[in-house]
């Protein structure tokens, strides 16, 4: 799948919220159930901390989707 990038207007974001901004989960709820379940990988490593800070660079894995590149630009 190709890589599809996700721009940010702060240094970094939590996972969660990311996963929010990027459309990959609609609540914040959303976001926590799919963290707890194993379904993301942050740089091929699979991520269990909803708090987990991302830079531009990081790039976020969820089953089923494309990847997702955090980019720092204007949003």
């Amino acid at each position: 799948m190709p890589e599809r990038t996700v721009a940010i207007s702060t240094d970094t974001i939590k996972l969660d919220a990311f996963l929010k901004w990027a459309g990959a989960a609609q609540t914040g709820g959303e976001a926590k159930q799919r963290i707890q379940r194993g379904e993301v990988q942050v740089n091929g490593v699979p991520e269990r901390r909803r708090g987990r800070l991302l830079r531009p660079g990081d790039r976020v894995h969820l089953s089923g989707q494309p990847p997702l590149l955090v980019a720092r630009g204007s949003v």
